[in-house]
């Protein structure tokens, strides 16, 4: 099989020789307590007992042989798990983070009809790169800010209605993605991102993102030949699926959230998550875009058995490693693309800095394509080159800090790891 099929599995190779990374792929990051466990028991036996949590809330299977990855397909496939289009030139997993909201159900439901539709849909399989989306509440995130498309509620008195917006992105040319259309319906909403997809295929050069195209034919243009007719005259979809997989509490306090420093959760832990969420969460998880686990009670779940079930399976909150907010992509312990050792860094800056690291959100990337988004954490790493030292070649960091504009600005470059951690300081 070639790179590019593989890719199309949600298969990546690995720095490492021989070994492989398989992502799986999850509609507004939920998983079953069944599928958790599965997922669990397949990275005890072939991924050395431990899992990535992605910040689009997907989840990813590192150092498999490739003599795993058809075993491990097939068992995700089992309990409902399918990777299609979770790397390469294909819709990417739909994001919502979200969950929470008062208006979670209906959030859930066109995330879900946005992933069936896409995923494994052979007409939308050879895109120029990756194409996100994601829906989302309000735009408090800024997550709407780095999607290819993106939907957010908007006032209406005729049915549900979403903002869309555009041609976002982060990498190594950050772009703030544009308001496209208007209270646009959702039941118009498949055949929008249908049209923007078949404009970008014909029209941008692999390996471009939508930004691309966007800023070489100006947002008029593109919105001209996207919307060059009404919307609501073209042919509907089916209609969305009501109610919600999750259970939305009714107190922040029935909401339990499983901190998982820097991505890396043991199996071990992934499958007591999944117990408790089979015991008092209506059976499934979430996992967020900040890598952490959230689980809802259910009416009738007695909230401290539950806490006290959470602390038991090791996520007590004790220490500021457990509680800081720190996205952090797999860098050079996995990524071919990884400068640094992204792990490392984050449990250096939190050693350095302990309880006060917790007055900010963090982000490292292991090289400037930024998977961690450190452009939305308050405070954000990108490691942007390696240089020449007596040790060899080192990695040479630039740190981060939002500000007014739409993203974090680099206000520091070019520093090395001792100059980096002497620089948080003084944050």
């Amino acid at each position: 099989m070639t790179d590019k099929n593989l890719r199309l599995e949600g298969i990546y190779p690995q720095r490492q020789k021989e070994f492989f990374m398989q992502r799986v792929k999850l509609p507004a990051g939920i998983i079953s307590a069944d599928q958790a466990l599965k997922v669990a028991q397949l990275a005890g036996r072939y991924a050395r007992g431990v899992v990535h949590l992605t910040t689009r809330g997907s989840i990813e299977l590192h150092w498999l042989t490739e003599p795993d990855l058809p075993v491990v397909a097939a068992q995700l496939a089992q309990v409902g798990l399918y990777n299609r289009g979770a790397c390469g030139g294909a819709v990417r997993g739909v994001i919502c983070g979200s969950l929470g909201a008062a208006g979670a159900p209906a959030l859930e439901a066109l995330v879900r009809k946005i992933h069936r539709h896409f995923t494994g849909n052979p007409r939308f399989e050879k895109l120029p790169k990756k194409f996100k989306i994601g829906v989302e509440a309000d735009t408090s995130s800024k997550r709407h800010l780095i999607q290819d498309l993106a939907f957010v509620p908007a006032p209406s008195d005729e049915g549900r209605r979403y903002d869309v917006y555009a041609a976002g992105g982060l990498g190594r040319e950050p772009v703030p993605g544009f308001l496209l259309a208007q209270g646009v319906a959702e039941e118009a909403i498949l055949p929008l991102i249908e049209r923007v997809l078949v404009e970008y295929e014909a029209n941008t050069p692999p390996p471009k993102r939508l930004k691309f195209l966007v800023g070489q034919i100006g947002q008029e243009e593109f919105r001209r030949r996207v919307l060059g007719e009404e919307l609501e005259e073209l042919p509907l979809p089916a209609p969305t699926l009501t109610g919600s997989l999750v259970p939305v509490p009714a107190a922040a306090e029935d909401r339990l959230e499983a901190h998982v420093f820097a991505g890396e959760l043991a199996a071990d832990g992934l499958a007591a998550l999944a117990d408790i969420a089979a015991r008092f969460c209506g059976g499934m998880l979430m996992v967020t875009g900040d890598q952490t686990v959230v689980l809802h009670l259910v009416q009738g779940s007695v909230r401290e058995e539950a806490r006290k079930a959470l602390a038991q399976a090791g996520f007590a909150d004790e220490s500021a490693a457990e509680r800081v907010v720190f996205r952090v992509c797999p860098g050079n312990h996995e990524c071919i693309m990884g400068l640094a050792a992204t792990r490392d860094v984050a449990a250096a800056v939190v050693a350095e800095l302990g309880g006060e690291a917790l007055q900010l959100t963090w982000a490292i990337s292991g090289c400037p394509n930024c998977c961690a988004q450190p452009q939305l954490a308050q405070a954000g790493i990108v490691a942007s080159r390696l240089v020449a030292d007596q040790a060899g070649r080192a990695p040479r960091f630039d740190l981060y800090r939002a500000g007014d504009g739409p993203f974090a600005e680099p206000v520091q470059q070019g520093l090395n790891l001792t100059e980096l951690l002497d620089a948080v300081k003084k944050i």
